[in-house]
This record gives structure tokens, sequence and C-alpha cells, in this order.
């Protein structure tokens, strides 16, 4: 069988992201924002999702996408009859004004590079998911698209007349085509497109800089590090799980989610990569994002927001073809009413380093510890309340094992901030948080396959209880880790040392394709109890599971390899890197040795 792979780059600024195919068509971008309407949807629907190509006249003999090294700036080579041409695309960012300049503007730079190919360019962007055509208007140097929100500009050295008519045109010298929403670009094209080219190379590669990585696998570190980078909403310090919606688990599955929001739980593991990698940026940004959300959210917190804090995300089924034919396709997240209750926890683990790490001064987060107590008692509050869990079953409700090791793992995190502050009220809370919270965990063992189960009272086991061994709960050198192990890799390992998330039916079925991100917990589990060859050989299996580009899917297929869910997963690339770290300080390498 095929292997099913994603052949896409992706591009951003931390405003936006575009989704560009080898054949050169930007298959998706939303406007204004990560959660709008696609401008570009081809990936969802090729007949009402627009397209914006720079396709040779002829056939594609071959195509080569890379990235230029240690940026989110996408090179797209195409080699045809008549010559070959590189398309460059990226996302303006740089700093500006003591800010960044990260505005919704889509740079495409167009080199001839062999022969005199000829091109035919095609910009036909579309509003309100499909359903709305804008309409055309052409002036000197620019094409205007006009009914959207705010107007839609394309500005180019490419002759109109033949864009407009669809002509072919002679790639002889470099072309420029700057896409603007809003604001439009009123500057001296190549001059402007040239510059801003220069600055955000530069800026991306000073950002990789200033990473702390070791040379282990350094290169696959940076790729998914540049990855998750864009995937922060940086107006609000939100961070998103994947910027598509509705790329199916696994084929005719009909697990097609909107992952264009921001999750609690995805953001502690997110952070928590940028924090082994020394940018700390990302989780400033974020605490004012939390911040904002905890003054709306008086009883309890949601598992996932909007990328501007909205709690509705109404969940709507849209009519569009999908992904390959995969419907239905969604839009908004029904999860928002779930009850998750191990979000507190992360929260609690996400903003930790806020208040104990001596790199940020204490006393800029001292009138923020009420924040601590509210989340804290949170926890307390809902102790004895049944959940359903990280996986967001939509119709089971259990007492997770994953939950309440979260309570636990929070409860010491804030028990840590307590004691920095010495504010008793913290401490002697969490510090009793904490032995409830095991007393609960205890309540999932197993005593006769010697395991944790998924939740109290069924027999069903999770590769979330991995993290019962990540998160320092079980010790890692007694014969009771080992054994969890042991039986979690044999209920739930594929042999190509992938992962499922669990093996039970659910809503829609058994699951059949495997979890990336679970696969890299088991590889920090693999390294946690000193089985250091078997995690490198694993994690160095797993990065083949990328796309061309190093990027990584949400799903698996163990028995062919193939990519599915959506993409690039953020979940997956946190997993990457964190798993790096582990392996990395076991080995006690240091730094670039």
């Amino acid at each position: 069988m095929i292997r099913h792979s994603y052949d896409y780059g992706l591009i951003g600024n931390c405003s936006y992201q575009a989704h560009i195919h080898k054949n050169s068509n930007i298959e998706w971008m939303c406007w204004p924002r990560f959660d709008s309407s696609f401008i570009f949807g081809g990936m969802l629907d090729k007949e009402h999702g627009g397209e914006f190509s720079i396709k040779p006249h002829g056939k594609i003999k071959e195509s080569n996408q890379f990235y230029l090294e240690n940026t989110n700036i996408l090179c797209t080579e195409i080699n045809c009859a008549e010559g070959r041409y590189r398309i460059t695309d990226f996302a303006p960012r740089f700093h500006q004004y003591d800010r960044y300049f990260k505005p919704l503007m889509l740079v495409r730079k167009i080199q001839p590079l062999e022969g005199t190919p000829r091109v035919n360019v095609k910009c036909t962007p579309v509003g309100n998911y499909g359903k709305l055509k804008p309409a055309q208007y052409e002036a000197s140097n620019h094409i205007e698209y006009l009914g959207l929100e705010k107007d839609l500009r394309m500005t180019t050295n490419f002759s109109l007349s033949y864009v407009v008519s669809g002509q072919p045109i002679v790639l002889n010298d470099t072309k420029y085509i700057v896409l603007t929403y809003g604001a439009p670009l009123e500057a001296s094209l190549s001059s402007t497109c040239e510059d801003f080219l220069t600055k955000t190379k530069k800026y991306w590669r000073g950002w990789v800089k200033n990473m702390s990585v070791s040379t282990f696998h350094q290169a696959d570190i940076n790729r998914s590090a540049l990855a998750l980078k864009i995937h922060q909403y940086e107006d609000t310090g939100a961070i998103i799980a994947a910027g598509t919606t509705s790329l199916p688990e696994s084929p005719g599955s009909t697990r097609n989610w909107d992952y264009r929001f921001c999750w609690m739980r995805d953001t502690f593991y997110t952070l928590t990569a940028f924090n082994n990698i020394g940018h700390f940026e990302e989780l400033e940004k974020y605490f004012n994002y939390i911040v904002n959300i905890s003054v709306k959210s008086k009883d309890r917190f949601q598992p996932l927001y909007s990328i501007t804090g909205e709690s509705e995300l109404i969940e709507n089924i849209l009519n569009l073809e999908g992904y390959l034919g995969n419907k239905p396709v969604r839009v908004g997240n029904q999860a928002y009413t779930h009850i998750q209750n191990d979000v507190y926890g992360q929260i609690l683990l996400a903003l930790l380093p806020l208040f104990v790490d001596s790199r940020f001064i204490n006393r800029e987060r001292s009138d923020s510890l009420n924040l601590i107590y509210d989340v804290l008692k949170k926890i307390d509050d809902l102790m004895e309340e049944p959940d359903a869990g990280l996986w967001e079953f939509r119709t089971l409700s259990q007492f997770h094992s994953y939950t309440y090791l979260f309570h636990w793992a929070g409860a010491a995190a804030a028990r840590k901030i307590g004691q920095t502050f010495k504010d008793d009220k913290i401490y002697k809370l969490a510090d009793r948080l904490m032995k409830e919270s095991s007393a609960k965990i205890e309540a999932c063992y197993d005593p006769n396959r010697k395991v944790y189960t998924q939740a109290i009272g069924t027999p069903n086991l999770d590769a979330s209880d991995l993290q019962l061994i990540m998160m320092n709960y079980l010790d890692h050198d007694s014969q009771k880790t080992r054994d969890h192990l042991a039986a979690l890799e044999k209920d739930l390992k594929s042999k190509e040392g992938l992962f499922y998330r669990y093996k039970h039916k659910d809503d829609f079925g058994s699951p059949e394709t495997t979890f990336l991100i679970c696969a890299f917990w088991y590889v920090e589990a693999l390294t946690c109890v000193g089985r250091i060859d078997e995690a490198i050989k694993t994690f160095e299996n797993l990065l083949s599971y990328s796309n061309h580009l190093g990027l990584l899917s949400e799903d698996v297929d163990a028995s062919n390899g193939s990519m599915w869910g959506n993409f690039p997963q953020a979940y997956s690339h946190v997993g990457l890197v964190n798993a790096a770290y582990r392996i990395n300080k076991k080995l006690d390498r240091p730094n670039f040795i």
C-alpha cells in the first residue's frame, strides 16, 4: 500500500499560517486569524477552496521543497519541460520600532533557474468557507478582491493582463507577488520584498541561534521548534494545537476535528518544549492570556478557548468535499463543553517557571499568587468529579488516572510556589491535594497485571499513563515502574515503536491509527528507566514518519507509515523536542560537544 504523506510546507509569522503544496498552490490559509475562514482552502475542497498557484505551462516533471536553513522561509523548485524555477514563500517577521513586524502579508518571489519556463499565475481567493467569491478589480499594478471583511490586494510585477486572462507568462527575470489583507503594500515592490526577505531570514536565524540545544539530532529539534513558534498567536499569547481542521485521524473514521484553538493541556507541553530549548518569551505571553481567561472563568476552566479567549466554540459542519473526500468538515469544537479536569494542574505547571525560576523577577509575579490559589482551589473542589479525560470522550465520564496525575503534579508545582513566596495557605492546601491525588492514582492500580489502568474501575490501558513515569510519580528504578511500562508496551505498542492511545472502543469505534506524541512519550519513559539504546533507536525510527520537510502529523498508520490527522501537529513536534531533551540529559552531553 502507498504511504500517504502531507505534501505541504508551512510558513507563518505568529499572525497567520499558510500551507503550500509541492505544486506551488497555497492549499490552506486563513485570514485574518488562525480560526477565521480560509482565503485559500483547496485542501478541503478543490472546487470551492480557491487557488493561489504559480504552475508551469505544461506538466510538472519534478518538484523539490526545502526551507532556507534555520528559518520558516520555504522554497519550492519546479522542473518542467521548458526549464526550472524557484518560488520563495514567506510571511514577513522581524524587529521594527521595538516591536515585531508581523503583518497579514504573504510574499512570493519567483526566480528562473534554467531555461525559459512559462508559468500560469492564478489567484482566486474566497471567503466564508468558500461561499463567497470576491469581486475582482484591476488597477495599474495590483488586483483588488472586494467583498471580504477588509480589502484583499495582490501586488505584482507580473503582467496583470496575462494573470487575469490566464495566459502563460515567460519567466525571464525575477518576479514578486505580495498578497495583503487590510493595509496594502505601497512601496517599491522588488526592493521592499528583498528587504523583508533579508530581515525575516535574519530574525529566524537569530531566534534559532538563541536556542539552547545539544548536537543530538539538532537539525530535527530546530525544525520542530521553528514549527512550534508559529503556532503561537502572538497578539494574545494563545498557542493552537494545529492550524488546520478536519484532516481525518484515519480515512473514513469521521474523526475530523478543528484544532485551530488553544488547549490548556497542549499548551503546557508546548511551553515545556520552549523551556527546554531556552526560550521563555512564549511563556510570558501565555501568562497574559491565562490571566485574561481567569478573569472570565469564575466557576471552572474549559479545556480550550479561542485564540482571543472566546469561550463558545460552537461546532458546525460545512458542506465541503473534505480532505480526499473525508467528511464531515467541522469548524468549531464541541470539546469546549467537556469536563476535563486535568487542565488545572497543567496551568499550574505551565506557570511554575515564572514564579520559581530566578531568571524571572519574583516580585513581578507576587501579586499573581491569588491566581495560583484560585486554580489550586478548583482542583480541591473537583477532586471527586469524573471527567472526559485528555482524549475527550464524548459519552464516557470516568475518574481518569491522567487527571489525578496532573492534580498531583499541579499541586506539587503550587506547593513549590507557596514555599518560594512563603505563602502558607497555598503550601498547606497543595500538600493535602498531593496526598489525595496520589490515593486516587493508586486506586487505578491493577495488582494482578501490575499496571495502572486508564481510570478507577476499568481494565482498559492508556498510553497517557506513560506519564506516571515521565512526571516522576513512579520511581524510575523500581520494579513496579518496569512492570507498568512492560504492560503498556504489550498492550499498546506496535512493532514499529508506535503507540496507540488506547485500544478499547469509544464514541467512534476502535482507534485505527497510532498517536505520534504517545510514541515520543514512550521514548521518554524508556529513557527514564535507563533503556537508552532502545530510546534512541525508537526516537530515530519516529523521525522517518515525517514528511519531506521534517514536519509531523498527529497520527500514523502503523501498517504502512501513512500520515493522518491535523498537520503539522504541535503535539507531535513537542513530543520530538521533549524526547530529544530527555535523551540528551540522560546521556549528559554538554551542549555543542
